[in-house]
């Protein structure tokens, strides 16, 4: 293996280089010559140096740090306005996909505040290199994993910030500040979108810079196999790391891939559900069993009025359809049994395959969750507002149910 670090202080003239004046590394690994292209995200500087050295016919073979579904939304930005929101709930992705959308929103904003549209640079890699009929590799993590390994590295306060920042990054419609577009100007996306969604954290950092620098690398070896002088076009904040796993690591690309992929179950027990479930079904075994029939109907009576009410309140101030208060209100009581059973997920499922949510809504929602009235106009803005209020109601239902019960209990 013969690794050769280079930076922009090449020798050739200016006036002939491509890539003068723009941060890049070479590495040489194996025979292939590899030209590390960093390029800031929102930069027009950045679109032309790509395109000029793919035109130059240095390079045989192209790769970006895109990944699939990154790349479809660069080349077709409607595509998420076509997802299945059913089979969303259905998969337990609500959360992923309100990243998703809050993710366009804070592109879209970046767009219409600095005129450049994030990531152009690497849609423009892609169609010249498919211009000159090139390879072109793919070679970022897909989003839904990074984001789901950035999330398991964060406790619970963690999540609950990134929780409500991808709410805030949803509807916010304030001017992107000058910390997060230094940032672009360092050239990660998803760092500077991240960055809105929790305070800065190592953990995030790992997941979202650090995992990401060697999985590119390793998919980067991939894409050498064959090649002799590949052009890679990646953020510029990703060029010391990338540089660095691409000279230095040994470990095959496909354990590499295994082990960046991996997303671990939670492996804790869930003694809160389990003490919960135990205190509710004990509750009412302990009614039925000292007061009869009698002082038991009447506990489960107070919990069932308790938690479904308050579930089916959530509901219908997020403006659910009849048959989704329903159903909130006869999952609620159940919600502390098992987490299939979540009152959220079951009566926003049942809004959205009563009331499905049209491309229209899609395509207005940043619009219409700018309004208190837009957010129950806008059929996926209701869906979620469902899902959270339902969750919401029900929780605070439980608190209070369970409260009763012990003081019935123990009074």
């Amino acid at each position: 293996m013969n690794a050769d670090p280079t930076t922009s202080q090449d020798t050739v003239p200016p006036a002939v280089d491509p890539l003068h004046g723009q941060p890049h590394q070479i590495v040489e690994r194996d025979g292939v010559r590899y030209t590390l292209l960093g390029t800031a995200h929102i930069s027009q500087a950045s679109i032309d140096a790509v395109r000029a050295a793919i035109d130059s016919g240095a390079y045989d073979t192209v790769a970006v740090e895109l990944d699939a579904g990154r790349l479809q939304s660069l080349s077709d930005p409607d595509a998420l306005a076509r997802m299945d929101i059913v089979k969303v709930l259905r998969d337990g992705k609500t959360h992923l996909f309100a990243a998703n959308l809050a993710l366009a929103a804070y592109q879209r904003r970046l767009a219409e505040q600095l005129g450049v549209e994030p990531g152009a640079e690497l849609k423009a890699a892609v169609s010249e290199a498919r211009a000159r009929d090139l390879p072109v590799h793919l070679i970022d993590r897909e989003v839904g994993l990074t984001f789901r390994r950035a999330m398991q590295q964060l406790g619970w306060w963690g999540r609950a910030k990134t929780g409500a920042g991808i709410l805030l990054a949803m509807v916010g419609d304030e001017e992107i500040g000058e910390d997060d577009i230094e940032k672009l100007k360092g050239g990660d996306v998803l760092e500077s979108s991240f960055g809105e969604f929790a305070a800065h954290s190592p953990a995030l950092y790992e997941s979202v810079i650090a995992e990401r620098d060697r999985y590119m690398a390793a998919n980067l070896r991939d894409a050498g196999q064959g090649a002799r002088h590949v052009l890679a076009v990646v953020g510029a904040g990703h060029l010391p790391g990338l540089a660095r796993h691409l000279r230095e690591d040994g470990t095959p690309p496909q354990a590499v891939r295994s082990e960046l992929e991996a997303v671990q179950e939670r492996k804790r027990f869930p003694w809160f559900t389990l003490a919960l479930s135990v205190f509710v079904v004990g509750g009412f075994a302990w009614g039925f069993w000292q007061g009869g029939l009698d002082v038991g109907s009447d506990l489960v009576v107070q919990w069932v009025l308790a938690t479904g009410l308050l579930g089916a309140l959530g509901c219908a101030i997020a403006g659910g359809h009849p048959l989704s208060i329903l159903a909130a209100f006869i999952a609620s009581p159940l919600t502390p049994l098992h987490p299939a059973l979540a009152s959220g997920t079951i009566s926003a499922l049942v809004e959205a395959t009563l009331r499905k949510p049209t491309y229209a809504d899609f395509m207005a929602l940043r619009d219409d969750v700018q309004t208190v009235k837009g957010w129950w106009r806008n059929g996926v803005a209701r869906v979620l507002l469902n899902f959270f209020l339902t969750s919401l109601g029900t929780a605070i239902g439980v608190w209070t149910g369970g409260l009763r019960m012990l003081g019935r209990l123990v009074g």
